[in-house]
């Protein structure tokens, strides 16, 4: 059956015959992809953020679908869904995720191990956190490629925020070579944060030769996905079918 989307009432029955759909692909069949769809459908759609959490820690957890853990985590972290935020749940639901190989929950989980949260009862491991960024990045997530770079670039050691200048002994060394490594990787999978380092490490030489020519390509390509982000945010819209990220 066709659906005129011009038409609010057809729109109603097009939604509610999705979550229809939804339900029955996810109780009814099983399907941890379906689940994860409803669970979408749910807080994306319907706004009850508390439904949807449920579907997506009943995913993770029956199912081991790793999207499904990398929500959770995120719902934990921030309390959403009637949750009480909970630093240590959403960790070990990111760490379920990453061990099902989802990179994003790979790369959550590294941030939280390198970012200072003791006051949340975890403990700083920066080289645990490191190894993990590496899963991520190595899984094709430009951004965890991103912070890589800037972890190389600063040093880092336990105890401190990344970046703090008085750090004289580091738990990861700086090593600018590695740092423009990753910020290539990362520009190459479309973070236009790496794309802005590649530009400014070729016009310093700082970790590979100086190149101009090459520092105002990566100026323009991080010129060009910046571009393209603004444009898409403006435009962005619920893909049917998909999921959301």
């Amino acid at each position: 059956m066709g659906y005129n989307l011009q038409s609010e009432s057809e729109v109603k029955q097009y939604v509610q015959n999705l979550g229809t759909e939804y339900r029955f692909g996810c109780y009814s069949e099983k399907k941890p992809e379906v689940c994860h769809l409803l669970a979408d459908f749910l807080e994306a759609i319907k706004k009850d953020y508390e439904k949807a959490g449920k579907v997506y820690k009943n995913n993770c957890d029956e199912y081991k679908y790793a999207k499904s853990c990398l929500k959770y985590g995120g719902y934990s972290l921030i309390g959403k869904g009637g949750l009480k935020a909970n630093y240590h749940t959403a960790y070990d639901y990111y760490e379920k995720g990453c061990n099902l190989d989802e990179p994003s929950a790979c790369f959550n989980q590294g941030l939280l191990l390198i970012t200072q949260n003791e006051q949340h009862g975890l403990k700083q491991d920066i080289v645990k956190g490191l190894h993990l960024l590496e899963k991520a990045c190595s899984g094709l997530n430009g951004v965890a490629c991103y912070y890589l770079s800037g972890l190389y670039i600063t040093g880092a050691k336990n105890g401190h925020k990344v970046g703090d200048k008085s750090v004289k002994e580091f738990d990861v060394p700086r090593n600018m070579k590695k740092a423009f490594q990753y910020a290539l990787e990362g520009c190459n999978l479309g973070n236009m944060y790496s794309c802005a380092n590649v530009s400014q490490m070729y016009a310093k030489g700082d970790g590979t030769e100086k190149n101009e020519t090459l520092a105002k390509e990566y100026k323009a390509k991080a010129l060009e996905l910046q571009n393209e982000h603004d444009t898409t945010k403006e435009s962005q819209t619920l893909k049917f079918g998909v999921g959301l990220d």
